[in-house]
C-alpha cells in the first residue's frame, strides 16, 4: 500500500509525503500524483520520502526519472539513498 498526501502546495512549490511501499501498481501511482503535482517548470516539486518501507527496482528508476526532472528527494533512508546513488550517472 502506498499513501501520498500533499504537505505544501504553493504556486511555486509543492512537497508530497510518500508512505509505504512503492512498488507494482503503485510506482504508476506516483508518477501520476507527481504528473498532477509538476505541471510547469515554475513548480517546484518535493517528495518526503522518510516513510517509505520498500522500493522495488521500478521504484527506484521512477524516483531516478523524477529527481533528473528536478524533483527533490527529501529524507531518504540509507538504504534507498544507496539504491538512488547506485548507477545515477549513467543516464
Amino acid at each position: 500500500m502506498l499513501r501520498i498526501t500533499v504537505v505544501e502546495s504553493s504556486q511555486s512549490a509543492a512537497t508530497l509525503r510518500v508512505e509505504g511501499r512503492i512498488t507494482g501498481s503503485w510506482v504508476e501511482e506516483l508518477r501520476r500524483a507527481c504528473d498532477a503535482r509538476n505541471f510547469s517548470d515554475q513548480v517546484h516539486l518535493s517528495l518526503e520520502l522518510t516513510e517509505v518501507s520498500y522500493t522495488d527496482a521500478a521504484g527506484i528508476e521512477l524516483l531516478k526519472e523524477l529527481r533528473s526532472r528536478g524533483v527533490s528527494l527529501e529524507r531518504t533512508n540509507p538504504f534507498m539513498a544507496h539504491q538512488l546513488k547506485d548507477g545515477a550517472s549513467s543516464d
